[in-house]
């Protein structure tokens, strides 16, 4: 089995917070990844140096300023009632909606779901902004989050 039952995340919380609840039906598409396909996917498309983007060093694709184009502030939308992406986000990542996503928060830590749900649930998933990667399967187009309440768009090398 690759994927964990959504209540076995220490961080479940996130998920089920009064303030921002999910629809069972988008809860049931949000999977995390058991540990094993979580390092595999983190090995294979975010590093193979580093087990936390916290630790990015010359070598890891996000670590190199040439593959990211602008940054942006998500944190006031965070707070706000809106309920969509920031816009530069949004125009980065025109993907299909049922595109398989990606929120990378580190080696051990990898959720997979689709783009609608991840729009959807945005918000919930910022509980963890300590820096995950938001890749889109086959995808180059890329999103990091800070906890700065900054994230920066780019694109991952193609050999990635």
């Amino acid at each position: 089995m690759n994927y964990l039952p959504l209540e076995s995340l220490k961080n479940a919380w996130i998920f089920k917070h009064k303030s921002l609840p999910i629809i069972e039906g988008d809860l049931a598409k949000i999977k995390p990844m058991n540990i094993e396909r979580a390092n595999i996917l983190w090995d294979t498309f975010i590093s193979r140096q580093v087990d936390h983007p916290d630790f990015f060093k010359k070598g890891d694709w996000p670590f190199d300023k040439n593959n990211w184009l602008e940054q942006g502030k998500w944190e006031g939308l965070w707070d706000s009632n809106e309920q969509a992406l920031p816009e530069l986000i949004e125009k980065h990542l025109a993907w299909d909606q049922n595109t398989v996503v990606y929120y990378c928060s580190s080696r051990d830590n990898v959720i997979e779901t689709n783009w609608l749900i991840f729009k959807r649930c945005w918000k919930n998933f910022l509980f963890m902004d300590d820096g995950p990667i938001l890749l889109g399967k086959k995808r180059a187009q890329t999103v990091q989050f800070t906890s700065n309440g900054y994230f920066k768009i780019g694109n991952k090398p193609s050999n990635n």
